[in-house]
C-alpha cells in the first residue's frame, strides 16, 4: 500500500526533515528572489560541499562543518559586496571559485566518497536522528528571526536606499540574513542535495509569482508549491530508487510549468470574458 512507506523510520525521518526543509527553503527563497541575489544560494550551496569534506576527513558530523564554512562564506560576500558595489554579482563568484576549488581538493582526500555523493544529490536512506534533532531547533530559529525582522527584511527586498531612509539597521540585517541563508542552505543538503538545494529555494517561488497578487500570498504559495514538491519527490524515490534530491527538484519544476499553465489559461478567459462585455456594450 502507498502508505507503507511511513513504516519505515529511516522513511519517517526523511518526511519530518524534508517537510521542515520545504517551509524554510522558500520562505528565505522569497526575499533572496526579489533582492535579485537568487544565485547566492547557488554558491553557498556549493561552498558547503568544503565544510561537508572537512567533517568527513576529521570525524565530525558534517553538518555542522557545513554550517561553520558556510557562514564565514556568507559573511565574505557580504563584505566582497561593499567592495565591489557596482559588481555586486562579482562577490559570488569569487566565494563560488574559492569553495570549489577547495571543496574538489577536500573531496580527493577522503575516503567516503558515498557518503560524499549523498551530500551532493541528497538521500533519503541517510537521514538520521541527529539530523533530525539539527534540523527542528535551527529551522525554528530560522522561522523566528523572520518573523521578528519581517518588515526591515520586507524594506531589504525592494529597496536598501529607501529602508536606511526608514531607518532600517541595513547592514546588520543584511549580514544576518545571509546567515540565514547559509544555515537554510547547509540543513538542505541531507535531503536535497549541495548541487540542487539552490533549485528549492527559487523554483517554488517562481511558481507563486504566477498565481500571488501580494507579497504574503507569495511566501504562502511558494510554501505550499515546495511542501508538494518535496512529498511527491520523497514519494517517488521512494517506490522507483531514485536520488531524493533530483525528483524533489523535476516534481518542483513540473509545479512550476502548472503554475504557468494555469496563469496562461486564467489569462486567457479573463481577456474573453472582457471581450464578451465589450460587444455587449
Amino acid at each position: 500500500m502507498l502508505l507503507d512507506i511511513f513504516t519505515y523510520s529511516f522513511m519517517q525521518r526523511a518526511f519530518i526533515v524534508g517537510n521542515v526543509i520545504a517551509v524554510i527553503c522558500p520562505l528565505i527563497g522569497v526575499f533572496l528572489v526579489l533582492k535579485r541575489l537568487s544565485l547566492i544560494g547557488n554558491t553557498l550551496s556549493h561552498v558547503a560541499l568544503t565544510g561537508v569534506a572537512i567533517g568527513m576527513i576529521f570525524g565530525i558530523y558534517p553538518i555542522y562543518t557545513a554550517l561553520a564554512v558556510s557562514v564565514l562564506a556568507a559573511v565574505g560576500i557580504e563584505k566582497l559586496r561593499k567592495n565591489y558595489k557596482d559588481y555586486a554579482e562579482l562577490s559570488l563568484s569569487i566565494i563560488l571559485a574559492t569553495g570549489l576549488g577547495l571543496a574538489t581538493i577536500l573531496i580527493s582526500l577522503s575516503n567516503n566518497n558515498s557518503g560524499i555523493f549523498s551530500y551532493l544529490f541528497g538521500s533519503i536512506s541517510m537521514v538520521t536522528r541527529q539530523d533530525v534533532l539539527t534540523v527542528i531547533p535551527l529551522a525554528v530559529v530560522i522561522i523566528g528571526v523572520i518573523l521578528y525582522f519581517y518588515y526591515g527584511f520586507f524594506f531589504l527586498a525592494f529597496n536598501e536606499s529607501d529602508a536606511k531612509l526608514a531607518g532600517i539597521p541595513v547592514k546588520i540585517l543584511n549580514l544576518l540574513f545571509m546567515i540565514l541563508v547559509s544555515i537554510t542552505v547547509s540543513l538542505s543538503m541531507r535531503i536535497i542535495g549541495g548541487l540542487l538545494v539552490s533549485s528549492l529555494i527559487t523554483l517554488p517561488v517562481a511558481g507563486s509569482l504566477q498565481m500571488a497578487k501580494s507579497f504574503k500570498q507569495t511566501i504562502i504559495y511558494s510554501i505550499i508549491f515546495s511542501v508538494l514538491a518535496v512529498n511527491t519527490g520523497l514519494f517517488i524515490s521512494f517506490y522507483y530508487d531514485l536520488a531524493s534530491g533530483g525528483t524533489i527538484i523535476v516534481a518542483s519544476v513540473i509545479y512550476l510549468i502548472a503554475a504557468i499553465i494555469y496563469k496562461k489559461i486564467n489569462s486567457f478567459l479573463y481577456k474573453r470574458s472582457e471581450l464578451k462585455v465589450a460587444v455587449k456594450d
